[in-house]
């Protein structure tokens, strides 16, 4: 009878190993990036920086980050799986959207993000 309950105990280990395996390591995309345009118009200055990083496992090339209108937009000849850069919009971009574009195909547009709304806790 101990060998038949160690037997089950070891197999349902196996089993919760092999499920935490499954579900925590996925599998990372070749050519894969992410975008982040963010605006802070809280203070008397307006803060834009747009993040792009490589989040695949091959580098990307010709990253063209377009801020819109007639903005001249930012050309980054490689980007490498993990590298991430922190850019800034020219100052005639109309802070709307950025497109991100590569020689692989990859075309991501997303609006700017705000920081929420800080309410101060003066005044009744």
């Amino acid at each position: 009878m101990k060998k038949a309950t160690i037997a089950s105990i070891s197999a349902g280990v196996v089993v919760a190993i092999i499920l935490v395996v499954f579900f925590v390591a996925k599998p990372t995309e070749r050519y894969s990036l992410s975008l982040d345009p963010f605006i802070d118009q809280q203070t008397l200055v307006t803060n834009t920086h747009v993040t792009v990083q490589n989040t695949g496992s091959e580098p990307l090339t010709n990253v063209r980050v377009d801020y819109g209108d007639d903005s001249k937009p930012d050309i980054i000849p490689v980007l490498n799986p993990g590298d991430k850069l922190i850019l800034s919009p020219p100052s005639n971009s109309n802070l709307e959207q950025v497109t991100v574009t590569t020689d692989q195909g990859i075309s991501v547009t997303k609006p700017y993000r705000s920081a929420p709304k800080m309410v101060g806790m003066m005044g009744s």
